[in-house]
């Protein structure tokens, strides 16, 4: 009898949580689909109620119109190109400080570490103005490598990679070392190929956090030809004050590499936030 209570509890408890599931999935999901369904409306089509953006008649030309008569398809190289030379660059640097901080023995590797710790309490804002003057000052302001080289400083990536070395065995290291390996060749050959998962990590965080990085490119972006999506789109948006329609279409052609990258990478990326949770 205790049995089939506990079997009935855990069945309500289990429809429960789909049924909770679901509804944030819904709450998520509507204003994907509402955008999507205004980027397929006529352009200057009267609406009166929300539901009008759903009904028909339907039109795929606001798209060909985005791509060939507007600047998103740049906008769109831009941030796919600074994303993926920040997210290269901060995994291959943050993997070698890391190495030399969890596994070479020197004096002040602690007091380094602990400096990197110091830099999460400090929130990227704090040092807008510095950054600003600095780049400035090397005349990188409205460039590519202006807009690339602060992204790859982030203190969260060299700490997950740190904490993830530590856990290699010191004996292993030593026994690549009495067989005549150097610091280069245990980096590559060793500790590369042992941290494959740390590393998909750290490029998903940093891939993800300069692609949706606005605050620097808005001070660093002069031109419309260096200007990124999230600095883009608003002021594309701001040309149509009246109808939604181009807009949002932008914003959904904007979106399609991210839905591709997900659906390509959704396992990594699932296997990446669960591991940092723990390890956290």
């Amino acid at each position: 009898m205790i049995r089939h209570a506990g079997i009935k509890k855990a069945r309500i408890g289990n429809a429960s949580l789909t049924i909770l599931s679901g509804a944030i999935a819904v709450i998520f999901l509507a204003p994907i689909l509402w955008s999507l369904a205004v980027s397929l409306q006529v352009e200057g089509r009267q609406i009166t109620s929300v539901w009008d953006w759903f009904k028909p008649p339907y039109t795929l030309q606001n798209y060909p119109d985005i791509i060939m008569n507007s600047e998103v398809p740049l906008w769109m190289f831009n941030s796919l190109f600074i994303a993926v030379v920040a997210t290269l660059l901060t995994v291959f640097l943050s993997a070698m400080a890391a190495y030399a901080i969890a596994k070479i023995q020197f004096r002040g590797s602690r007091l380094i570490f602990f400096y990197f710790l110091l830099g999460l309490m400090v929130p990227g804002e704090a040092t807008i103005v510095p950054l600003f003057i600095t780049v400035n000052g090397f005349d990188l302001i409205d460039t590519y490598p202006g807009l690339i080289f602060p992204a790859i400083a982030g203190s969260m990536n060299l700490i997950i990679m740190v904490t993830f070395l530590r856990g290699i065995p010191n004996e292993l290291i030593e026994a690549v070392k009495i067989d005549g390996g150097n610091h280069l060749t245990i980096f590559l050959k060793i500790v590369l190929p042992l941290s494959k998962a740390v590393l998909s990590t750290v490029s998903i965080f940093a891939f993800i956090a300069s692609w949706n990085n606005y605050l620097w490119p808005l001070l660093c972006a002069m031109s419309s030809s260096k200007f990124t999506l999230p600095i883009g789109i608003p002021t594309f948006a701001g040309t149509y004050t009246v109808d939604y329609v181009k807009p949002l279409t932008a914003n959904m052609v904007a979106s399609i590499p991210m839905i591709i990258l997900y659906i390509i990478f959704e396992k990594q990326i699932v296997q990446g936030i669960t591991m940092t949770g723990v390890k956290g």
